[in-house]
């Protein structure tokens, strides 16, 4: 006689609810003392929970904002859709600079960036989670364009993503310096003259 499988009790089960606070815990302590200076203690003191909540979830520090930071990265960047090029590229460009400038994404990015300079896992991480989901995003919107004429066939994502994404990222991750409406557009621009004229790949 086939017997239900028993949900696992106790400290096997981790609520939601919990993962999510200790998540935005993590995001705000980046924002406020780096990874350097954060702890354990202070995201589970922030999360309203005890330390044991957050090694049931995370063996240590770096794995823990790893994972999360991978998380939010990977789901930063858009699949626009609009029908044209120019408005996909406008609508993307919209969107991450919008992000880039969220007061806590402007204070962890450059963080985080120093940091992978020591820490090569976490190089590793950022650039698989940024670099995977920002190629699919730069196959899509190029392929679309592709497809519809507006892009020579052989257009080649990879170039694309650099010159899509390479300016907002530098400008607000790195030099930090404010970008407005106007600049957008020039950008949107430019980097459509310059994927017209870009021969195809080898």
């Amino acid at each position: 006689m086939a017997t239900a499988k028993r949900a696992p009790a106790g400290a096997a089960v981790l609520r939601g609810d919990i993962t999510a606070a200790i998540r935005n815990a993590v995001m705000h302590e980046l924002a406020e003392v780096g990874y350097g200076r954060l702890s354990i203690e202070a995201v589970a003191r922030r999360a309203g929970v005890g330390k044991t909540a957050v090694y049931r979830r995370w063996s240590n520090k770096l794995e823990m904002v790893l994972e999360i930071v991978s998380g939010v990265a990977e789901r930063s960047v858009p699949m626009p859709d609009t029908g044209s090029f120019a408005t996909d590229l406008q609508l993307l460009m919209f969107i991450v600079s919008k992000a880039l400038q969220h007061r806590i994404a402007s204070q962890i990015i450059p963080d985080l960036m120093a940091e992978a300079a020591r820490t090569p896992k976490i190089a590793e991480t950022l650039q698989r989670a940024l670099r995977t989901h920002q190629l699919a995003v730069g196959e899509k919107i190029v392929g679309q364009a592709v497809e519809r004429g507006e892009l020579p066939a052989g257009t080649d994502p990879e170039l694309a993503v650099d010159l899509m994404l390479g300016p907002l990222y530098w400008r607000l991750a790195v030099a930090r310096t404010p970008i407005d409406d106007d600049y957008l557009e020039k950008l949107v621009a430019t980097v459509t003259t310059a994927l017209r004229g870009t021969p195809p790949a080898s």
